[in-house]
């Protein structure tokens, strides 16, 4: 990771704040430890209640500002969990309450409502946040207060923390299948373009390090911030390098100018596909089929998979929601993270805290996107990668697949050309 003295402005603000945070909390630091490591030494008091019929539960999702795009269905998939665990009898024989917060997008605004749900209205676990940005601002957060956040996006990895459970990809999981993939096919030379944060400078770090590992030769790395919609001068950028192939960690609604500008400009997955590690189905709605039609997406679960546990699900979302709504990546991870937590506090037959994590390891849920188990030592899952072609339709077909589910490597500790990046 960069020091912040090399961070843009927008990440060096956040470094700030969130320094102000663990300020206020007393806290030592703000950034991701290794599970185990003791750094919830500033409140481990609880106020959860566990003496009535219910248990509150947190939901903390962008459902306004530039990422809402994204996270409302995370919040759709969430609520739906739910309503299946409290028709079921609940959890540990008391049904979930959910208190709901908006992130709106902002990443002090998810650590202010974190704080809000775990001293005032005194949840057992929160479920929720989507951009690194908005998870580095909530870590010292959880941390301090020896709480639980259950986190759905595949992420720039180099974090575990005790109080963090990753259902989402770690980098080994997406972005290295993908350049694998891309390395199969002949790719020599990538652009890398990105929202102007943690994750895609992280990625593009490892992208960068991967590439000169492997002969791939990087013709230009371009970031806007999030949320930006003014993406001619770097289009004209990707158009002029003539690189084989793009690598987009864009996030939220910017990708829908990214592709309309991309089209406009008359470049072709044929051509120079692009590889999206931030777009599903729900945001191929919005930013349009036509503008997407071949291009590729790296995830570990769509729609579309043919498994019955996934077109049960599929079938019920739809059936809550609308025949027009979509089931995606990161809502599947969110679905399965509340699962996950249900299974843990059976096995714990408890909620407290030091419970969950001891009896995390090894709990299995069977998901839409297959069997995933928690791994003990990193609270991340492992996962089958998947590259998918959007198809004119709006779905994302398979046309790549790991042998099998990959084990999480947060700190890529299984790759040689990774040593010295960090964590």
């Amino acid at each position: 990771m960069a020091k912040t003295s090399q961070l843009p402005q927008k990440s060096r603000l956040l470094s700030l704040g969130c320094l102000a945070l663990v300020s206020a909390l007393a806290l030592t630091g703000c950034g991701g430890s290794k599970v185990g490591s003791d750094t919830a030494a500033a409140n481990t008091s609880s106020c959860v209640k566990t003496d009535g019929d219910t248990i509150k539960i947190g939901f903390l999702n962008s459902r306004s500002g530039t990422m809402a795009i994204s996270e409302n269905t995370v919040y759709a998939a969430l609520a739906m969990a739910k309503d299946e665990i409290n028709a079921a009898g609940g959890v540990n024989g008391k049904q979930l309450e959910v208190v709901a917060e908006d992130g709106a997008s902002e990443p002090t605004i998810f650590a202010e409502k974190a704080q809000k749900l775990i001293s005032s209205d005194c949840v057992a676990a929160v479920f929720g946040g989507w951009t690194s940005a908005s998870r580095k601002a909530m870590l010292p957060v959880f941390e301090g207060a020896n709480s639980l956040l259950y986190y759905p996006v595949q992420y720039e990895g180099l974090e575990a923390s005790k109080n963090i459970f990753y259902t989402g990809a770690t980098t080994n999981q997406q972005i290295i299948p993908a350049l694998d993939y891309l390395k199969e096919k002949g790719v020599k030379s990538l652009f890398l373009v990105g929202s102007d944060y943690v994750f895609p400078r992280t990625a593009n770090k490892e992208i960068k390090a991967y590439a000169d590992a492997n002969g791939i030769e990087i013709k230009g790395e371009e970031y806007t911030p999030l949320g930006s919609t003014d993406f001619a001068t770097i289009v004209n950028k990707v158009k002029g390098a003539k690189a084989d192939a793009v690598f987009n960690t864009l996030n939220g609604d910017s990708n829908v100018a990214f592709f309309k500008e991309y089209t406009n400009a008359g470049l072709k997955a044929a051509t120079m596909p692009v590889v999206s590690v931030s777009i599903a189905e729900e945001e191929v709605q919005g930013i349009g089929a036509a503008n997407l039609k071949d291009q590729l997406t790296a995830w570990n679960y769509y729609q579309t998979l043919d498994t019955p546990v996934n077109k049960k699900f599929v079938s019920d979302f739809k059936a809550k929601y609308g025949a027009d709504r979509v089931t995606s990546d990161p809502m599947e991870a969110a679905y399965t993270s509340l699962y996950l937590w249900k299974a843990t506090a059976e096995k714990a037959k408890s909620f407290a805290v030091p419970d969950i994590q001891a009896a995390a390891g090894g709990v299995s849920f069977e998901a839409p996107e297959g069997t995933v188990t928690i791994n003990g030592d990193n609270h991340h899952i492992a996962k089958t990668a998947l590259i998918g072609q959007i198809q004119p339709d709006g779905l994302i077909k398979t046309i790549w697949s790991s042998d099998q589910a990959i084990e999480p490597d947060p700190f890529l500790k299984t790759y040689p050309w990774a040593a010295g990046l960090g964590g």
